[in-house]
């Protein structure tokens, strides 16, 4: 049905689909727990935060399964790299991730304050800390990343921890943690009773302001300050997957040239913008519906407009730039990419409908009367 150069490229944007969709989906419970020490001011109103997420973070993170295993299958070369580069930053990311169901089950444990304080800075620390450094490997991609290929394309990664953790990619790192900030808080506002709803929207409200502001201060970084990766001469889309098979330059203000070559692209820095400043807007009227709608629309529109400017590349090589991988020398083959759309053709509809399903199941406020009155069967 698609030639080879077609589903390279239908891969690429389901790639973009579902981290959109693990964003928007996970990422206000991840918003949700930053925010729990400072919505709550007693048990009762942070059990009525953990209850809003509770039944539905573990389907949540159905999207971070699917797209790390659509990287496996679709862009192996590309996992090969990342996962072993970022060995550390993703290790952590694992702990905080695991941290978050075991504080949700012994929190309730023990009805001692104390102990119950613990539980719940964890759960900040377990929002906190893969929304930052999500948001640090995003800005390492745009730095490009140091690795190399030998001639058998055996990698070598020469970075470290404390290596990514550089000024542009802490700033990538802090546009992430106010963006889902703000989502969790769109979502205890429309999710949460008051006085948690109002607390919330009031803090999501600083937090799109200042998304705002830093997405803008990345952006002009980004066009001035950062050299982009550019192919030189042509590149065959349809080629075997061996990204020592071209060759790549460093431009000044290269990560530009997409939006100066297709206007059209503007489109995403611009949700990203009039997505958020509406959902400041709307929770200060306490439009709490629509408000977690536009907060959702301004996180697709920060990773697609992160995916459009670095496109074809998936992951620039600060060493060698030649080794850099793009969408046309690192995926799978075109038949394992057809096997994996029909699959994904299947399945994908049934996930959304089944999510659908559980949120109309789920509707309603939680109230510190429900989470009184349901000890038994609530956190």
């Amino acid at each position: 049905m698609f030639d080879y150069e077609s589903m390279r490229l239908v891969w690429w944007a389901l790639l973009g689909i579902l981290l959109i969709g693990f964003a928007v989906m996970d990422g206000f419970d991840l918003g949700a727990a930053m925010l729990l020490p400072f919505v709550g001011k007693t048990d009762d109103e942070r059990r009525v935060v953990i209850n809003t997420v509770g039944p539905v973070w573990e389907g949540n993170q159905v999207w971070f399964i699917l797209g790390g295993g659509a990287i496996f299958a679709a862009w192996p070369t590309l996992y090969a790299v990342a996962f072993s580069g970022f060995y550390l930053a993703m290790f952590l990311i694992l702990c905080a991730l695991i941290l978050r169901p075991v504080a949700f089950k012994f929190r309730s444990k023990v009805p001692n304050p104390t102990w119950r304080s613990i539980w719940d800075w964890a759960l900040f620390v377990a929002g906190t800390v893969p929304s930052l450094v999500f948001g640090v490997a995003f800005g390492n991609v745009i730095l490009g990343v140091p690795f190399r290929f030998d001639d058998t394309m055996r990698m070598t990664y020469e970075g470290t921890l404390f290596g990514l953790l550089n000024p542009f990619a802490l700033l990538c790192g802090l546009v992430s943690v106010a963006m889902l900030a703000m989502h969790g808080g769109a979502w205890l506002a429309m999710k949460a009773a008051d006085p948690v709803a109002a607390r919330a929207a009031t803090i999501a409200r600083g937090a799109g302001i200042l998304m705002i502001l830093l997405f803008a201060a990345a952006g002009l970084w980004t066009a001035f300050g950062i050299d982009g990766y550019r192919i030189m001469g042509a590149m065959a889309h349809d080629g075997p997957s061996n990204p020592l098979f071209k060759q790549v330059t460093r431009v000044a203000g290269g990560w530009m040239a997409n939006y100066r070559a297709f206007p059209a692209t503007i489109a995403a820095p611009l949700l990203a913008i009039l997505g958020t400043a509406a959902t400041v807007a709307l929770l200060g009227g306490r439009h709490s519906i629509p408000a977690l709608l536009t907060s959702g629309l301004g996180v697709a529109g920060v990773i697609a407009t992160a995916g459009l400017a670095v496109f074809p590349f998936l992951l620039p090589s600060s060493l060698d730039p030649k080794a850099s991988l793009t969408v046309w020398d690192s995926s799978s083959s075109h038949h394992t990419l057809v096997i994996m759309l029909g699959v994904t053709v299947v399945f994908l509809p049934i996930i959304l409908l089944y999510t659908a399903w559980v949120y109309r199941i789920l509707r309603g406020r939680v109230t510190i009367a429900y989470v009184i009155g349901n000890k038994s069967s609530t956190y």
